[in-house]
């Protein structure tokens, strides 16, 4: 199996999109995961550049990573827009957002 090395994350309400991409930007992993799944799923993983669009709660998780040792990456929406190939549609996986945030 390939080592994650980047999580981009697609924070929401009450789903969150995980997009899963090893060093070479090959797909390892895309998960759809509610709020406590998301904190004991990222419990499990190695260390790791966890990327999310900045919004209001982005802080919050940003600092729950790094308790967690990951690398929180806060990406302000202007530069995560441009690499969103299609239009958000939250029931279909994957997440445009999660991909896009993996990219730039």
């Amino acid at each position: 199996m390939e080592k994650v090395t980047i999580i981009g994350v697609d924070l929401a309400k009450n789903v969150f999109q995980l997009h899963g991409a090893a060093a070479d930007g090959s797909v390892v992993f895309r998960k759809k995961l509610s709020r406590l799944q998301f904190c004991k799923f990222m419990a499990s993983q190695p260390a790791c550049v966890v990327a999310m669009e900045a919004c209001g709660s982005s802080h919050y998780w940003a600092r729950q990573m790094a308790r967690l040792g990951h690398e929180p990456r806060l990406i302000a929406p202007a530069y995560v827009k441009p690499f969103v190939k299609r239009q958000k549609m939250g029931w279909l996986p994957p997440s445009p957002d999660g991909i896009a945030m993996c990219q730039g």
